[in-house]
């Protein structure tokens, strides 16, 4: 392994359950050093969540997916001495991240102002449900919450309308991953200017999940009509569906009129190409249904394999729909090492990182998940200097366990 480009950047991780999580753990993958501060004797909540592995179903495989390689730190921010390690820690740190609802950390003491008395350098990130102004601000959220409020699960689900979230946590993924990236714009631009000037970061689970709703915000404009759930259909682009075989669905995206052609051709239905409903794009989306059923119709003929074949012999993009067990065996996930395991585990993966630095390697096996408070003398000892005795102090304090 070369050096990552995030070596050296220390981390203190004040989040829990998925987009805070998920933020840090991207900034792992990229050569941070994470300091998962945790609620002594509970920790984070996903490490409650199932599934769980180990013969007593003591380790949580929710929890291992996204907090490999961190450093736990047990620390109970309700107690002065807890306070002052903290204080301790961002005095150390480059990054503070944290995701509890707005003003929550100001009461336990620790303001934007304290935070940048401590360390003027420092980035301060937070991410929460409905960022830190507007009449939402300080209400609850999870990502079906914020799903729901973004407009997302009105435009999630089948074509006879019935509406669904989206099958991952998206408003927290996306989050989180808005989070890094503001993180890591602040890095570079507190080191390009050499003033080391810090930044505070607001992101939104909220605002996270409007921004990604691709055209429907341009669609309702338009059209005046309020977009809704359109099952696997694209709104604008046909025929870009999921279409039946004699065997099973396959799924066809055509972009553009020249795919259209070589659709036709492989169909050995050339006149399709001439036919006033479908020779533009827009009168394809406008003749969806028709279309849909020749397609169909075609596709009746012969197995999901042997139409994968001859559409990619022609050039247009399709795929069938793979099961997340498929994953295990698709040879192109393999190759790009998306799958890795976890030291000390058998015959178990977690996602790999989908940021490759070409010529560089990378790590087929990720640093095991922490125990709860594991790195409490490392941190305390090591990185910030305390010797045992302050450190047993701490202990008889409650201030960690």
């Amino acid at each position: 392994m070369t050096k990552k480009p995030l070596n050296g950047i220390l981390v203190i991780d004040l989040t829990r359950v998925l987009a805070g999580p998920y933020c840090t753990m991207v900034l792992g993958d990229l050569g941070a050093e994470i300091i998962k501060v945790e609620t002594p004797g509970e920790g984070d909540d996903a490490r409650h969540f199932g599934p769980f592995l180990g013969a007593g179903g003591e380790k949580s495989a929710y929890f291992m997916s996204i907090n490999c390689g961190k450093k736990s730190l047990t620390l109970d921010l309700k107690t002065g001495r807890g306070k002052d390690v903290l204080a301790d820690l961002i005095r150390r740190a480059d990054v503070l991240v944290e995701n509890y609802r707005p003003g929550m950390l100001e009461r336990l003491g620790f303001s934007e102002e304290r935070v940048k008395e401590l360390n003027p350098s420092i980035i301060y990130a937070s991410v929460s449900g409905f960022g830190y102004s507007g009449p939402d601000s300080t209400n609850a959220a999870y990502d079906m919450v914020i799903q729901s409020l973004s407009g997302l699960v009105s435009i999630t689900g089948t074509e006879d309308g019935q509406c669904v979230r989206v099958g991952s946590s998206i408003a927290d993924i996306v989050s989180g991953l808005y989070t890094t990236i503001g993180i890591v714009t602040a890095l570079f631009r507190r080191d390009r200017s050499g003033k080391r000037q810090g930044s505070r970061i607001d992101v939104a689970m909220l605002d996270s999940a409007v921004s990604v709703l691709e055209n429907a915000i341009a669609r309702y404009q338009t059209t005046g009509e309020v977009p809704g759930p359109l099952g696997s259909r694209h709104p604008s682009v046909t025929p870009f569906d999921a279409f039946d075989t004699s065997d099973s669905t396959i799924v066809i995206a055509v972009g553009n009129d020249k795919i259209f052609r070589a659709l036709c051709e492989v169909f050995g239905r050339g006149e399709l190409v001439g036919d006033p409903r479908f020779a533009t794009n827009a009168q394809r989306t406008e003749h969806h249904a028709e279309l849909k059923a020749i397609v169909e119709e075609c596709l009746a003929a012969e197995t999901t394999a042997h139409w994968l074949d001859k559409f990619r012999a022609a050039d247009v993009p399709c795929a069938k729909i793979n099961t997340i067990e498929d994953l295990f065996s698709y040879e192109q996930v393999k190759a790009r090492n998306m799958l890795v395991g976890v030291e000390g585990e058998t015959d178990f993966k977690i996602a790999g990182s989908p940021v490759k630095f070409r010529g560089e390697g990378e790590e087929t096996v990720r640093a095991h998940a922490p125990a709860l408070g594991e790195h409490n003398r490392h941190i305390l000892g090591e990185l910030l200097g305390y010797s045992e005795a302050d450190i047993q102090k701490l202990y008889e304090a409650g201030a960690i366990a």
